[in-house]
């Protein structure tokens, strides 16, 4: 569940488990791993949207038969009260989460406020344990099961400031464009993406030890958790920047389609990338730090007056806006405020980072795409009119007083979903369903 970018990636990445038996029993026993280690539960972070008491049923009938397969499933406190009163769901395997600070970012820089010093040191500890001890009680959930819409993903994202395990995004909104999976196959999908197979005579299920990161066939299981790379060697020692055509696949053994979610083992995964975001003032201070995964917009926010800002790229001046504000997007967020602001709709697999003007006051600022290793800046200028705004993700507004600036780059840490079929059909199929992208009838023959 740690998962992080090495460079620029632009290939399919996918991870398999490396072996998963037919049969194994359940309890103490399945719990040990062939070097006779005890290994811990697979853990599943689930997250439903709020005020849905629908959601919440099929929640609590997936809890209820997740915890049956030995699965730890984790719950905000809230949510597991309510699945306790209203659904009797009770179970040892429902364990409680809270988010931890991560260091370094967030509004509140330094301390968040009514935290005292002693209280900030230890939730500091506790993060840097999840992430180094290789005690797998304490390094995170293996899964993250979002139910609700594409706001949700956005929430996971903002609990995982750093490194963020795999999502498994579950339809339960209105639109729906980051959500490929259907509720009715919630549960087998979670049970395939954390490897767990049923048993067609006994129905029993069976847990291997952890996952292998896709390089090829043959991969012995690791009990650490690996990092994901976008580049492999195979087993005749070729080497792939991507997984883009696995020649396995089109093996006579194999059934079509070419992609399908859990065929083979194997779990494609789109790791879209994120904005680090930093408040900066004018004397060089960080004032507040955020990853993004849709965009960044700055604006002239309640001032009348339009947005003055200075943008750089590399420090080198790349214009002056003029305009309502501009919008700094990733690509998983093109399809989302830039894309209504004029701006370029780019695949999610796509290093880059889009500059997306709002309603400039001039006939000649384009929408610009920009490489992910690239710097960019936007400075408020001393003689600004007024000063601006900015909000991360559509939340954490912050004004920016003259002199301040925000400073955004690629993070390191990506998010990784679990697409239902690869990262270009689940993508293309959302761009038809959801906007009838160039949609027309058909013209007839003469």
């Amino acid at each position: 569940n740690h998962v992080e970018f090495e460079g620029p990636a632009t290939g399919q990445v996918m991870y398999e488990w490396a072996e998963t038996p037919s049969k194994a029993e359940v309890g103490a026993e399945a719990r040990l791993g062939k070097t006779g280690r005890s290994v811990a539960p697979p853990s599943v972070l689930l997250l439903v949207k709020r005020g849905d008491d629908k959601l919440l049923k099929v929640a609590a009938e997936a809890v209820q038969n997740l915890t049956a397969l030995d699965i730890d499933i984790l719950l905000h406190p809230e949510l597991s009260a309510k699945m306790k009163h209203y659904f009797g769901v009770d179970s040892e395997n429902i364990k409680l989460f809270e988010p931890l600070l991560v260091p370094g970012y967030g509004g509140s820089h330094l301390k968040p406020r009514g935290m005292t010093k002693a209280q900030l040191q230890e939730n500091l500890e506790k993060h840097r344990d999840r992430y180094s001890s290789s005690d797998d009680t304490d390094a995170g959930p293996d899964l993250i099961c979002t139910l609700g819409g594409d706001g949700l993903l956005m929430y996971a994202s903002t609990l995982f400031q750093g490194p963020v395990p795999p999502i498994l995004c579950v339809a339960g909104g209105s639109m729906g464009f980051l959500t490929p999976f259907q509720q009715e196959e919630m549960v087998d999908a979670i049970a395939t993406a954390l490897g767990i197979v049923k048993d067609e005579e006994t129905n029993e299920s069976s847990i291997d030890e952890g996952p292998a990161y896709f390089p090829g066939g043959g991969v012995e299981p690791v009990a650490a958790r690996p990092i994901i790379s976008p580049s492999y060697t195979d087993e005749e020692g070729s080497q792939w920047s991507g997984l883009t055509e696995h020649p396995d696949f089109y093996d006579d053994q194999y059934l079509k389609p070419k992609f399908k979610f859990g065929a083979y083992n194997r779990i494609c995964l789109s790791m879209r990338m994120r904005l680090d975001c930093r408040i900066v003032n004018r004397e060089g201070v960080v004032r507040a730090r955020f990853s993004v995964l849709n965009e960044v917009v700055i604006d002239r926010g309640s001032s009348p007056y339009l947005a003055n800002l200075e943008c750089f790229c590399d420090d080198v001046h790349l214009t002056t806006v003029q305009a309502d504000g501009v919008i700094f997007s990733t690509p998983s967020g093109s399809t989302a405020y830039s894309m209504s602001a004029g701006g370029s709709v780019v695949h999610p697999a796509v290093p880059a980072i889009l500059v997306t003007p709002i309603c400039p006051h001039v006939l000649s600022f384009r929408p610009m795409v920009f490489p992910d290793h690239v710097v960019l800046r936007c400075y408020v200028p001393d003689d600004a009119r007024a000063d601006a705004s900015v909000a991360f993700d559509g939340k954490a507004r912050r004004e920016l007083h003259r002199g301040d600036s925000v400073q955004i780059q690629m993070s390191a840490h990506p998010v990784p979903t679990i697409n239902r079929m690869d990262h270009s059909s689940d993508w293309l199929n959302s761009l038809k369903r959801n906007f009838n992208f160039n949609s027309r009838v058909r013209q007839g023959p003469l």
